[in-house]
Formats: structure tokens, sequence, C-alpha cells
């Protein structure tokens, strides 16, 4: 079969031939229906090396994805053949506190999850830019609800699930009539203005530097927009919340100057969670930051969070961007993700 594969560090993505998977004891194959293209697959190409994991190259790309039970191997229940399913993209060792809840992306001994301590298909382990995936586990299969496009719930495995496990964390502070701001507007941050527009009555504040993704934001449903590299953008959120700043900052973006914003934007006894990427920092210290602002990262979200975002998929509540690309075309895909020409997700439908 074709594959989208990283054959070293350093290096771009390349279309190879690979052997088709087969089940064994306790696995399963899914037909690949779709696999969404990330920003995390652009700095595995980019900014990783030797040394620092236990795994690397060569591997599948693809860490959002879903598709149809292909073959089931033996001691597996719960699955029949041809049934949709997402798989959650991170993959513990399924014995901790964490992945006993779920959250396999916290696991406690990643060294012992599948394939040497690799993080997941797609992350270490072979993942779903293929015609066929091997799942080392089938408790990292979630079931798609009747209703939903198999191929609409790939990027719902990351650019829904990581949103919507930020949003979650600080549900209690979105309460009606309160501020929200959601830096970044791309492939995450779509869907998390999309999550606090479903899930609370807040006033939402949208900021990004593209025109393109303001509009976006605004059709999913923003109270307001910024541009966020204006030199006075921190004054305009000042002055849309009529000086009470935001009770929550999403940062989808994760440069220095989006944490900047966010924590000039955020009020006293905020919360403010960092969910971009790119490797930003912040120096926080006593009188750097509100008092009491909770600035925090994340990763990902816990497998019964995944089937609660497909469910509101499912309803019709959200609704996920995606260009769709033939799998020959999978390296366009992320030549047009590195240069900013997407409307939210890259999906690589086989």
């Amino acid at each position: 079969m074709r594959a989208i594969q990283l054959p070293a560090w350093h290096s771009a993505a390349v279309l190879n031939d690979v052997p088709v998977p087969t089940a064994g004891p306790g696995q399963v194959v899914i037909k690949i229906a779709g696999a969404g293209a990330c920003h995390s697959d652009l700095h595995l190409m980019t900014m990783l090396g030797d040394g620092m994991f236990p795994w690397g190259p060569p591997f599948t790309l693809g860490h959002e994805n879903s598709g149809w039970v292909h073959e089931i191997g033996a001691g597996v229940s719960g699955f029949t053949v041809g049934e949709p399913v997402a798989v959650q993209g991170a993959w513990g060792c399924g014995a901790c506190s964490k992945c006993l809840n779920g959250i396999d992306a916290y696991c406690e001994n990643p060294t012992a999850a599948a394939g040497d301590g690799a993080f997941g298909g797609g992350l270490g382990l072979d993942g779903g830019m293929a015609e066929f995936m091997l799942i080392h586990d089938p408790r990292h299969l979630v079931k798609i609800p009747a209703g939903l496009d198999p191929v609409a719930a790939a990027p719902l495995t990351d650019a829904g699930l990581t949103p919507y496990h930020a949003v979650k964390l600080s549900l209690e502070k979105m309460v009606p009539g309160s501020n929200v701001l959601i830096l970044g507007v791309g492939g995450l941050g779509h869907m998390g203005v999309q999550f606090v527009k479903t899930l609370t009555g807040a006033n939402i504040i949208a900021a990004d530097t593209r025109q393109e993704a303001l509009d976006l934001a605004t059709r999913c449903g923003a109270d307001f927009t910024v541009q966020s590299d204006a030199e006075d953008a921190a004054a305009q959120i000042a002055e849309l919340t009529r000086g009470r700043k935001c009770d929550v900052v999403l940062d989808f973006v994760g440069v220095d100057a989006s944490i900047a914003l966010g924590v000039a934007s955020s009020k006293v006894m905020g919360d403010m969670t960092i969910v971009g990427a790119a490797g930003g920092t912040y120096a926080y210290g006593l009188y750097t930051a509100p008092y009491e602002l909770r600035l925090r990262s994340t990763y990902w979200g816990s497998g019964p969070e995944l089937g609660e975002v497909l469910t509101l998929a499912a309803k019709g509540r959200i609704d996920v961007t995606y260009t769709t690309y033939a799998l020959e075309d999978g390296l366009q895909a992320y030549h047009d993700l590195e240069h900013g020409k997407l409307k939210g997700r890259a999906v690589i439908v086989p």
C-alpha cells in the first residue's frame, strides 16, 4: 500500500510503498477514511532529532485518524468489521492512573507503551497517512456516532479534542457574561470558538493576524475580532471588555507575542491556557502577571472527551472546517499547511 512517511529526522515527508499491516492478537486494523495533517508533523520534520525520544524514523505520519474496522485480531471483542471508528492519538501504557482514566497523553510510564515509548500512531509508530493502519490496542478506538461522516471525524481527534479539553479546564469560569479571548483561529482555534459558543454564554473575542481567520471566527460564533499584531491590540481587548479584561484566555498560537498579549489581556484570578506548540515562553513572576492568574499548558485530551466531541459533531453543534487531499497529494497538503494556505484543517483521504 502507499504511505506518507518521515524517512529521517530533519527531512521532508515522502510517499513510499509499504506492506499492508495485519492484526495480531489483541490488535485491530482499520481502513483509513481520513488522516489529518497537523503542525506537529512539521515539527517532526524540522525540530526533532536523535536522542530526544526513545523512538525515531522511519514511520508513517498521521496522528489524527478515522476509518472503518477492517480486521480484528484474536481476543478482541466489542467491534465489528465495517464499523466506523476514530482513533485516540496518544497511546500510553494502559495501566497507570492517567491511562485508566483515558488520559493516555499524560501517561506516567510512557516507555512501557506500544513501540518502546512511541507516543502513538504517527508519533513513532505507523500512523494513518496510508490506506490501512494497525491499532495496537482496541481501547484506542472510539466508535463514531451515526450521522457523522468518518472523514470529518479525523481532524476532530486532535483539532477538536485538544481545544475541547482546554475549554473544559476553565469551564467554571466561562459563566454567562464572562469574557473569553481566543488567540489564533486556525485548525484548532476555530474549534475552540465553537466549543466556547456551544458550552457557555461567554462573550468571545477572537484575535489573529489574518483577516481570513477573523472572518472564520465570526462565522464560528465569535462576538468580536481583533487584529492581534496591531500595536493597540491589548487596548482594544480591554475596551471590548469595558476594562474588565478576560476571565479566560486560550492561546492556540504559543509564540512569545501571543503569550504576552494573553497575559496582558487577563484579569486577576483569570485562567490562561497555552495550547499552541510554537515554543514561546513568558517570564512568569509575582509582578509580571495579574495576581492569581492561572497560567498553564495542555496537551491533547482524554478518550471520554473524544467521545463527547464526536457526539457534539454528530448532533450538529460543532462543524470542523477542512480541505481534503488525495493520498498522492499529501505532500502538497504539508506545503499548504506550512505556508498558511489552509482554511481550518487538511485531511488526507486515501
